[in-house]
């Protein structure tokens, strides 16, 4: 069974590689025909700390004033 090689969060020089599939080729000497150009490292495109944004926004839990509820409604609400 093979599994695919680990991507590295932060490379000290993503601009040299391919990061199109997991070989990973120097920029100047691609393989896989991915492309005519080179696929760019998500830390090219989105900058640092791109691991950790998923692009789906959190919901906003707001608090709810009593007097606006219904009984037995809860005092919270997300938007």
């Amino acid at each position: 069974m093979s599994t695919a090689k680990r991507f590295p969060a932060n490379p000290p020089h993503p601009e040299r590689n391919c990061w199109g599939c997991d070989r990973y080729c120097a920029a100047n000497a691609m393989l896989c025909g991915n492309g005519s150009e080179r696929t760019q490292h998500p830390v090219e495109t989105f900058g640092p700390g791109w691991e950790t944004w998923s692009g789906i926004p959190v919901p906003v839990v707001t608090k709810v004033p009593e007097e606006d509820l219904p009984i037995n409604a809860t005092r919270t609400r997300t938007s």
